[in-house]
């Protein structure tokens, strides 16, 4: 198993929760958590666990971003006008990684990150190998031609177990996407319960 992997399978069992839907996560066998102590019966969270806990979830869903990008998403979806919980999701909604996993260029999250750093992904035409860079509505994705036949692509295209959302225009035959308007969080088909309210509500303590 690649490091990769292991690392999401981590976050799957630590959350007790498969949080990307896989049919292979560990949490599909058993839901207690890691470890000797993992099926110990817990207390009722505190409010401040409840809240960290919205905020590992969502974090670790788009990849496990690092904490100091997290907190800038935050202090920008604060500063933007409207519900700041929802613009919180947009930003992560319009992550290029979260745009190639979106579209079912690839399988998993990860996998479209390290998609990305390889330079596989053009915006515009232009080569881009930042996971984080922000796609704006109408801006043209597309998988460089070279790799259209890749077998991970070919794969991912086929998997059953997630739909493309309705706010990504895709076309696989060409294989392009192109954020057509930035979702809020309600329209976001997350496998599990997001709570983007409590994550605005731990950084705003």
């Amino acid at each position: 198993m690649t490091k990769r992997a292991d690392a999401k399978y981590k976050i799957d069992r630590r959350m007790g929760e498969n949080i990307w839907g896989r049919p292979k996560s560990p949490v599909n066998r058993r839901e207690y958590g890691p470890g000797q102590h993992g099926q110990r019966r817990k207390g009722k969270p505190s409010d401040f666990g409840t809240q960290l806990k919205a905020k590992q979830k969502l974090k670790g869903y788009y990849g496990n971003i690092s904490e100091k990008q997290f907190r800038k998403y935050y202090a920008e979806a604060i500063r933007l006008k409207g519900d700041s919980s929802d613009n919180l999701i947009g930003l992560l909604e319009r992550r290029l990684d979260a745009i190639v996993y979106r579209a079912k260029f690839v399988p998993t999250v990860f996998a479209a990150r390290q998609f990305v750093n390889h330079g596989h992904i053009r915006v515009n035409g232009r080569r881009v190998n930042i996971p984080s860079y922000l796609v704006k509505p109408g801006d043209l994705v597309e998988v460089k031609e070279s790799s259209k036949q890749a077998v991970t692509v070919l794969e991912a295209v086929g998997l059953a177990e997630r739909d493309v959302p309705e706010y990504y225009d895709v076309d696989h035959t060409k294989m392009t996407a192109k954020l057509s308007r930035v979702p809020h969080a309600n329209e976001v088909p997350y496998p599990v319960r997001m709570e983007p309210n409590l994550v605005i509500e731990y950084y705003s303590r």
